[in-house]
């Protein structure tokens, strides 16, 4: 999941295999509380025991997508990530189930599926497991993940309603006003620290600053007649992706990592990067691009 950040390399794919899992066993006497619904009727989130297993995780992944959460309530990690995965089940409307697993509660349970630590982070679908990781994760990497999830399963995200703090940030940068738009991007980020789409829309504005009055035409022509012209490059680059050439930007850039040395590698490399955050999150071209610049840099 999903990544300002590389999100294809927090996770690990089929990290766990725990379609053994789940033999039935009495459940405890403590009463637990209803799952929650989701908008369309689904269910949400669940809490989820050794005697629930089967038929609340992994008979359920056959028909619907669920992420199972084994973490302990008293964990800091684990406080921390889980809230942001109730809230995005929640969002979700039903489409995936979040089921989360106390450890302290099902200490059985969670040597047989091989976690190591809380919170670990299970995604099934299918009877399966079908992605892994372990660790907080910001919400910025885990709406990616959710994403690509979902589409794996043949499922799309709900279409949810803009936040209106947003909707006026995009409405700035759509009437060019980049002062007001950074402005208000910023106040919604300060809210919602590493908010994907607020990110994405900041990055954007710089994006636009830096290519007002230029033209396409010449900036490329004239970082073609000087590869080693950091400045030229990554201007070119950026009038490459406003002018729907996102792939060759990307190549531009890779290729001017692999020729510079010390602040203008780095420089490059920040402003790939940078580029990055501004297309969709499974765009074959940034995941082709991605493996690219790992290549070059080790």
């Amino acid at each position: 999941m999903t990544q300002p950040h590389p999100r294809d390399s927090i996770f690990t794919r089929g990290a766990v295999d725990l379609s053994g899992l789940g033999t039935p066993r009495p459940a405890p006497p403590a009463s637990r509380p209803a799952p929650a619904q989701g908008e369309g009727g689904g269910v949400a989130v669940i809490d989820v025991t050794e005697a629930t297993f089967q038929s609340e995780v992994a008979e359920r992944s056959r028909t619907t997508p669920v992420v199972v959460v084994f973490w302990v309530p008293q964990d800091p990690s684990s406080a921390q990530l889980v809230p942001v995965l109730e809230a995005l089940a929640a969002e979700g409307g039903g489409s995936w189930t979040l089921a989360k697993v106390d450890v302290n509660d099902a200490q059985r349970l969670a040597m047989e599926a091989g976690i190591r630590v809380v919170p670990t982070v299970l995604a099934l679908f299918g009877g399966q497991t079908v992605d892994a990781f372990e660790g907080p994760q910001p919400e910025a990497a885990l709406r990616p993940w959710i994403d690509s999830l979902l589409k794996a399963a043949g499922l799309e995200t709900p279409e949810q309603p803009l936040d209106p703090a947003l909707a006026d940030a995009e409405d700035k940068l759509a009437d060019g006003d980049y002062d007001g738009a950074e402005a208000a991007y910023r106040r919604f980020l300060s809210e919602y620290p590493g908010h994907a789409d607020a990110e994405a829309g900041l990055t954007q504005v710089g994006l636009l600053r830096r290519t007002d009055g230029a033209d396409p035409a010449a900036a490329i022509a004239a970082a073609d007649a000087a590869p080693g012209d950091v400045a030229a490059q990554t201007l070119a680059a950026d009038l490459e992706v406003l002018t729907g050439d996102a792939e060759n930007a990307y190549a531009r850039l890779i290729a001017l990592v692999s020729r510079t040395a010390g602040p203008d590698r780095e420089a490059a490399r920040k402003h790939l990067v940078e580029l990055f955050a501004i297309a969709a999150p499974d765009d074959p071209a940034v995941a082709k691009a991605r493996r690219q610049l790992m290549t070059v840099l080790f």
